[in-house]
C-alpha cells in the first residue's frame, strides 16, 4: 500500500493540533529531510552521519519518573530513579507542546516486542529528523495498513526545548521524564537518541515483571541451528555483541529482551552499535551493516574525506550506530525464539582473579547478576588511569524502575523452572592483574562459548575456587588447560590470594545494599574471604 494514502494521526491528546506533521516518512524521505536541515551529512558508505551536540551520551541524573498512584509503592526511587511530581511533569508538558506549535515535526509509529502477545505500539514525535530515521531503525516496524490507531505510549522528544530549573522542577535544562499513568515521556534538552530507546526499555522494564511474569532483560541472545537459545548479558567492554554475533548462530537481538513462558523476544527491531575502533576484521557484521538508511552518531570522517576514522574519539568514545536488524545477514525476522538453554554473565575482570569460564549454581546466578560486576581500565574514560570495579545491576542499572531483587528472584525462578545452564565467562585478564597480566584470548573465550553451547561442558571435571566457591572445568576443547584456574597463571600465587580476597571484599561491601531484600540463596552465594599462608 503506497504511503500516500495514510491520514496523518490525530494528535490532540497531546495538544500538538498546531504542528506540521510529517507522518511516517520513507528512510530516504528522511535522509532528505536531515540533509535539507543540515542535520547531517552522508558517509562514503551511505550512512547519515550526524552530531549530537552537548549530549553524546545519556544523562543519568536528569532521567526522573513522576510519583503517582501509580509508582508511588513500586519503584525503587532513589539516584537511579528520581522523583518528580504530576505538576512538574504538567508544566513540562505545556511547555514542549506550545514549544513545538507551528513547528515542522516528524512523527512516526512504531513498536516494541517481537512476540505478539507483549506487543507495546510506540508514537514518537521528533524535532530532527534523524530523530525519525533513528525510532524507525530501532524499534519494530508496522505494515502501512496498521499505522495511524493511538498508542499506548507516546514520546516527545525535542532537543531545542529546554527546561527552566528554577520552575519546572528539574536540575538543570536537559531531562527525560516517564509517566505510567499518562503513558507519555519527555525528552528535552538533548539529541541523544539512546534517551529515545532507553526510555521505551525502562517502561517494559516496569511493565512486563509486574504484570506479565516475564524478565526484561538487558542483553543480546542467539540461536543455533538446533533451536537453542543462548543470552549474553554484560556491560561495556565486556564483548556482548561481538560473542552474540556468531555466523553459526541466528542474532535474536544484541541489546535488550524478554524472557516469557515460552519464548525469548527482542524488544526491538534494530541494534545501536557502538562504533570505536571498528574494523571490518573484528566486527564485520557491525561494519557491513553501515551503509545507507543506517545512523552514525558523532564519528569523524578522516580529513578531506567521508570515510570514517572510527578510531578518532575526539566528540565522544560513545559513538554508535543505529540500523533495522536485518541489516545483519544472520538475523531472525521475527526475533523470537524458545526458551534458553544457556546463559552467558560477561565481565572484563582487570584484577586477573575470576576464572575465564565457570558455572553457576541458581543462587551464584542470582549474585552475580544482581552484583553485575566488571571493571573499567585505563583509555575507557577520562580521568580512567588504573582499573576501577564496576557494578551495575542486573547489569541494566541505570533502567531498572523496580528493586533489583526483583528481576534477580524472577530469574532464579525461570532457571530453576527451565533447567538453564549459567556460565560467568571473563573476558578480562589472566596471569596478573591490568598491567601485568594479559587479556584471555577472544578465541580461547569463543571456544569455551562453543563447548558450553555444545554440551562439551557436562561430562568433565571441575575445581571449585576457593574464593568464589565457582565450578571450573579442568579442561575444555581448544583451550590450554592451565589456564583454566586463574591462580596457577599467576607467578606468585600469594599475590593472587590477596587480590581475590580484596574483589570478594568489593562484592560483599556492594551487596550490602540489597541484603535486606535478598533472599537465602543469594545470601549463601556471596564470596568467602580466605587467610592467606606466609
Amino acid at each position: 500500500m503506497s504511503r500516500v494514502f495514510l491520514q496523518k494521526p490525530d494528535l490532540s491528546y497531546l495538544n500538538l493540533g498546531g504542528v506540521d506533521a510529517h507522518y511516517q516518512l520513507e528512510v530516504p524521505e528522511l535522509v532528505e529531510e536531515a540533509l535539507f536541515n543540515e542535520e547531517g551529512t552522508l558517509a562514503d558508505t551511505g550512512a547519515l552521519a550526524i552530531d549530537t551536540g552537548k549530549f553524546t551520551g545519556r544523562s543519568p541524573k536528569d532521567r526522573f519518573i513522576v510519583d503517582d498512584n501509580v509508582t508511588r509503592d513500586a519503584v525503587w526511587w532513589g539516584d537511579v530513579n528520581i522523583k518528580i511530581s504530576e505538576a512538574s511533569f504538567d508544566i513540562l508538558f505545556d511547555k514542549m507542546t506550545t514549544h513545538l506549535q507551528g513547528k515542522k515535526v516528524y512523527v512516526r509509529d512504531a513498536y516494541a516486542c517481537a512476540n505478539p502477545e507483549f506487543k507495546t505500539t510506540i508514537r514518537v514525535v521528533t524535532e530532527k529528523a534523524f530523530q525519525s530515521l533513528f525510532v524507525h531503525n530501532m524499534f519494530l516496524r508496522f505494515a502501512y495498513d496498521v499505522l495511524g490507531v493511538q498508542p499506548e505510549w507516546t514520546i516527545i522528544a525535542a532537543p531545542d526545548f529546554l527546561a527552566d530549573p528554577s520552575t519546572d522542577g528539574t536540575r538543570q535544562g536537559n531531562f527525560t521524564i516517564l509517566n505510567f499513568t499518562k503513558k507519555i515521556i519527555l525528552i528535552g534538552g538533548s539529541a541523544y537518541t539512546g534517551e529515545i530507546k532507553k526510555g521505551i526499555f525502562s517502561v517494559l522494564n516496569f511493565i512486563l515483571p509486574v504484570q506479565r511474569n516475564t524478565l526484561s532483560m538487558h542483553c543480546s541472545a542467539n540461536v543455533g541451528k538446533a533451536g537453542d537459545t543462548a543470552i549474553f548479558f554484560g556491560l561495556s567492554g565486556t564483548g556482548k555483541t561481538t560473542l552474540s554475533a556468531d555466523p553459526q548462530r541466528n542474532l535474536i537481538g544484541d541489546d535488550e529482551h524478554g524472557w516469557a513462558e515460552e519464548s525469548v523476544f527482542n524488544f526491538e527491531g534494530g541494534c545501536y552499535a557502538k562504533c570505536v575502533d571498528l574494523t571490518a576484521e573484528k566486527e564485520p557484521q557491525i561494519f557491513n551493516a553501515i551503509k545507507f538508511g543506517s545512523l552514525l552518531e558523532n564519528v569523524n570522517y578522516f580529513p578531506g574525506t567521508r570515510t570514517v576514522d572510527f578510531s578518532n574519539i575526539e566528540k565522544t568514545e560513545n559513538t554508535r550506530v543505529a540500523y533495522p536488524i536485518n541489516y545483519i545477514e544472520s538475523a531472525m525476522v521475527p526475533s523470537l525464539a524458545g526458551l534458553p538453554k544457556n546463559i552467558f554473565f560477561l565481565t572484563a575482570d582487570a584484577f586477573g582473579v575470576l576464572p575465564p569460564i565457570s558455572k553457576l549454581t541458581t543462587g551464584q546466578a542470582m549474585f552475580h547478576f544482581i552484583s553485575g560486576y566488571t571493571a573499567k581500565v585505563a583509555g575507557t574514560e577520562a580521568g580512567v588511569i588504573e582499573p576501577q570495579l564496576t557494578f551495575s545491576a542486573c547489569f541494566g542499572k541505570a533502567f531498572l524502575p523496580l528493586h533489583p531483587t526483583r528481576y534477580a528472584e524472577l530469574l532464579g525462578e525461570k532457571l530453576e523452572r527451565n533447567q538453564v545452564n549459567v556460565w560467568l565467562i571473563n573476558t578480562g585478564w589472566s596471569g596478573g592483574a591490568y598491567g601485568v597480566g594479559k587479556r584471555v584470548k577472544l578465541a580461547y573465550t569463543r571456544a569455551m562459548i562453543t563447548a558450553a553451547l555444545g554440551g562439551k561442558l557436562d561430562e568433565v571435571s571441575y575445581l571449585v575456587h576457593p574464593v568464589f566457591g565457582l565450578k571450573m572445568p579442568e579442561s575444555c576443547p581448544d583451550v590450554p588447560a592451565e589456564i583454566l584456574n586463574p591462580r596457577n597463571t599467576w607467578a606468585d600465587p600469594l599475590l593472587y590470594d590477596a587480590k581475590a580476597n580484596e574483589l570478594a571484599a568489593a562484592f560483599i561491601e556492594n551487596f550490602k545494599q540489597f541484603d535486606s531484600s535478598a533472599n537465602a540463596e543469594m545470601r549463601s552465594s556471596l564470596p568467602k574471604i580466605n587467610e592467606i599462608a606466609v
